[in-house]
């Protein structure tokens, strides 16, 4: 996760004309032409790096389908939970689909990708905070029900163009970053907790 945010500095800044986060869309990043791109916003759009961006994405989206399946201990059993899994592993499977068709070489795939992540990977993130174990701190829960909230809202707001002065490339990151956020730190929670748990034993052995 930390690796997709390195690369996003790292590529904008190897662009000659300055990336910048409002006027330009995150996928941007991984176009593999230069060229004056018209819709939805009028940019020019040269990334010299494109191919480390995209190898990027894809990481991104494995990482999440892998964190999808392997953290089964944070979550509550139900449908509810398998189904808020589900959704927060199709957004892996978008992000591998973005990087592996770039807007300018396949837009299709490339919003169908974008949908995954910012679609349907919202709303899981949405019934994730319904979905998460008990020993999660409630006002933790609802805070990732509020993220996916203002993740959904903000990817309805993306495309019907209504930008809030936050320009495209701005209400874009508030529809995409809250998952990836919120994925970022239960990854980390998740740690904590295995260290934590295997603290004793560990202690225990060495005292043996």
């Amino acid at each position: 996760m930390v690796q997709f945010f390195v690369m996003h500095g790292i590529v904008e800044s190897a662009w000659a004309q300055p990336y910048s986060w409002a006027r330009n869309n995150i996928s941007d990043l991984g176009n593999v032409h230069c060229a004056l791109q018209t819709e939805p916003e009028p940019r020019y759009i040269c990334s010299p790096e494109h191919a480390m961006m995209n190898t990027s994405f894809v990481a991104l989206g494995i990482s999440l389908i892998i964190g999808a399946a392997l953290t089964g201990d944070m979550w509550r059993k139900g449908i509810t939970a398998a189904v808020a899994r589900l959704l927060v592993a199709s957004a892996g499977a978008g992000f591998v689909l973005v990087g592996l068709a770039p807007a300018d070489v396949d837009e299709n795939q490339h919003f169908l990708g974008a949908l995954l992540v910012m679609g349907t990977g919202n709303i899981g993130l949405l019934l994730a905070g319904f979905a998460l174990a008990d020993y999660i701190p409630g006002p933790l829960r609802r805070l990732t029900s509020l993220l996916g909230v203002t993740a959904i809202t903000a990817f309805g707001l993306f495309l019907s163009h209504h930008y809030l002065g936050l320009g495209m490339g701005g209400m874009e990151r508030v529809a995409a970053f809250p998952l990836l956020v919120w994925a970022l730190f239960s990854a980390a929670g998740c740690l904590f907790n295995l260290t934590r748990r295997g603290a004793p034993h560990t202690e225990r052995h060495t005292n043996g």
